[in-house]
């Protein structure tokens, strides 16, 4: 029998990975909501570009500091797919970032984790009860909402925050594969080296000149690196204390953050079509997670880190 000491002490776990959590995604929206802002004034290649370059020396003063091989990761094949993906995603979300409302993209991406249970069934064979893939329709249809791909002011550039969802969830799925000697820092540097590569391939499709930022710009530019870097640190603290599954369903307080920043900082308007979509994403995803099984404690991953 669990002693009055013992749960004090479990309790108090959860309630600090919680908080780590809230912090996680409130910092995770501020870094949306100033790339958002550079990225009128410049390029949105080359926010990603200069913003990725700053993460990347940062994570990689901490593989120095930690003395681990900066080039490791590179000979993991698991790992250049998990590349791939996280190219695909970080291009296509910050696109969806710079061009569309920081609200709906925020609420498509509340999605990631149905895809990467519904990617689990097909690719790694993991059994899905029927109940989960009624949830996992359900979560797609909350996405139809919001696109409303049949109303009158649908726009493609909305499917750029689809294509970032699913090469997400691609790299999410790959990453349940990769080796778990790779360390918050290893993983974090090559997070950014992809969002380098994507910035350097936006910059060349559209040709933008490069523009040197000026004081108001530039110090959002620092804001956007600085709000990257702690938010993923803070999302790997918040997964290595109290329970994952009462930890872990914190991510939707990034919805209310987005919300929030979208209203009041840009003006967005919020339809009943984008609070019904919201709603029903949030809830599968949710039954998702209370329907999980426990599982073996194991070193956790950044995989939902963006």
């Amino acid at each position: 029998m669990t002693n009055f000491s013992e749960t004090q002490t479990h309790g108090r776990a959860n309630l600090i990975g919680i908080l780590w959590m809230t912090l996680a995604m409130a910092f995770f929206a501020l870094e949306d909501a100033l790339f958002k802002h550079v990225a009128q004034s410049m390029g949105s290649g080359q926010v990603m570009l200069l913003s990725g370059v700053g993460g990347a020396v940062i994570f990689w003063l901490g593989l120095r500091w930690r003395k681990e091989p900066v080039l490791a990761a590179v000979k993991s094949p698991v790992m250049r797919v998990r590349m791939v993906f996280e190219v695909t995603g970080r291009m296509f979300y910050f696109l969806a970032l710079a061009l569309t409302p920081l609200s709906a993209t925020t609420a498509i991406l509340q999605a990631t984790p149905v895809v990467v249970v519904m990617g689990a069934a097909l690719f790694f064979g993991e059994r899905v009860s029927l109940l989960k893939w009624l949830a996992i329709a359900i979560g797609l249809i909350g996405v139809l909402i919001i696109l409303r791909p049949s109303g009158d002011d649908f726009s493609l550039l909305s499917l750029l925050a689809v294509i970032g969802l699913i090469g997400f969830a691609g790299r999410d799925l790959a990453s349940r594969a990769a080796p778990v000697s790779f360390s918050t820092f290893a993983l974090g540097f090559y997070g950014f080296i992809a969002i380098i590569i994507a910035g350097g391939i936006v910059a060349l499709w559209s040709g933008t000149p490069f523009v040197w930022p000026d004081g108001d710009t530039g110090l959002a530019l620092v804001g956007t690196i600085f709000f990257g870097v702690i938010a993923y640190m803070a999302l790997m603290k918040a997964m290595r204390t109290g329970e994952v599954s009462t930890v872990t369903p914190f991510r939707y307080s990034r919805l209310l953050f987005g919300v929030a920043l979208g209203f009041f900082v840009f003006e967005e308007p919020l339809s009943p079509s984008f609070w019904l979509g919201s709603a029903v994403i949030v809830s599968s995803g949710l039954f998702l997670m209370w329907r999980k099984k426990p599982a073996p404690v194991v070193t956790p991953k950044p995989e939902d880190a963006v």
